[in-house]
């Protein structure tokens, strides 16, 4: 099985992906944010920090691209291809309100005419190997046999599903029945993606399906950093190792960003999810989440390293997964 990093806006940067990749062995792909290209046929400083070739060295990084524009996308996928990446992945499954109001995302998923139309020029002029994450649909789960017919046209190197309509956001449970009716039929490896949040979950995943070659995981590894580690045989981090991983991106994200309060505010985002590993971190939270400045906050942190036990388990069901 191989295991991949769903990635997440505003947390899972290259600062991010490195540090992780560092101290948490087992990732084989880290999906970046979304990149919107535009007509202009360059990428933005802010996109550039985030893929420059450098800064992801060493780390099994894949590009995202979120676009209805065949131009947009054809121009950006060859530019990163030029850059080194060997694979570009197109996001339609964003199910976000601004994201799908543009025909984007999970939204580009209610025109499947215009979606074949895209993919045939996409497919026809990118030398990139191109990977899509998609959802079953807009409104209906039935709508994926049609959108099915479609991607099995097309070379794409790998179709991540996550099995839920766009209707549906993040709520509920995922549609099971409807994935693994559509898995028999897809032509091209699949990737299963959706309320992944322990290592119990991920293992029974693989074992209703056991041709599904990867699997990604989103909010669950910002909380629980260790999780593919131990899927791999590796050990659960115990609180030096989550300490030391601290450490380290909070050290990182006050050199890249020049200011230790905007490294604070990305670190509060990692721990609303990271404070769940430990027991009885109410109190402790309420103290992170008050912490405005960088004395306060690195004494709050400490304390949670000092003061609380590291779960054992997490309990299911601690986060909207993603």
């Amino acid at each position: 099985m191989h295991y991949y990093f769903a990635p997440m806006e505003g947390v899972t940067g290259a600062v991010y992906r490195r540090t992780h990749h560092e101290y948490f062995p087992g990732i084989d792909k880290y999906f970046m944010p979304f990149i919107t290209p535009t007509t202009t046929e360059r990428f933005t400083p802010r996109q550039k920090r985030d893929i420059a070739p450098e800064v992801n060295a060493g780390v099994p990084a894949v590009p995202q691209l979120l676009t209805k524009s065949a131009a947009d996308c054809i121009w950006s996928a060859n530019a990163l291809t030029d850059m080194g990446y060997a694979e570009v992945n197109l996001n339609l499954g964003c199910p976000s309100g601004t994201v799908t109001a543009k025909g984007k995302g999970a939204g580009f998923l209610a025109d499947p005419d215009a979606l074949d139309r895209f993919l045939d020029a996409v497919f026809s002029s990118t030398r990139a190997r191109i990977s899509i994450k998609t959802r079953l649909g807009m409104h209906d789960p039935a709508e994926f046999a049609r959108l099915l017919e479609i991607y099995n046209r097309y070379p794409v190197a790998e179709l991540t599903i996550h099995p839920r309509v766009r209707q549906d956001f993040y709520k509920g449970t995922v549609r099971e029945a409807d994935f693994a009716a559509a898995l028999p039929r897809c032509r091209m490896p699949v990737c299963y993606n959706g309320d992944i949040v322990t290592e119990q979950d991920a293992q029974a995943v693989a074992a209703r399906y056991l041709n599904l070659p990867a699997v990604m995981i989103g909010r669950a590894l910002i909380g629980d950093p260790s999780l593919v580690t131990r899927l791999c045989g590796g050990p659960r981090a115990d609180r030096d190792r989550l300490q030391a991983f601290h450490d380290a991106l909070y050290a990182r994200y006050c050199e890249a960003f020049g200011d230790a309060r905007i490294a604070i505010l990305r670190m509060k985002e990692i721990w609303f999810y990271h404070l769940n590993l430990f027991e009885n971190s109410e109190k402790h939270g309420k103290r992170l989440k008050k912490s405005t400045d960088l004395r306060a906050y690195e004494d709050a942190a400490a304390a949670v390293f000092r003061d609380l036990a590291v779960r054992e388990d997490i309990v299911p069901g601690w986060f909207h997964p993603a």
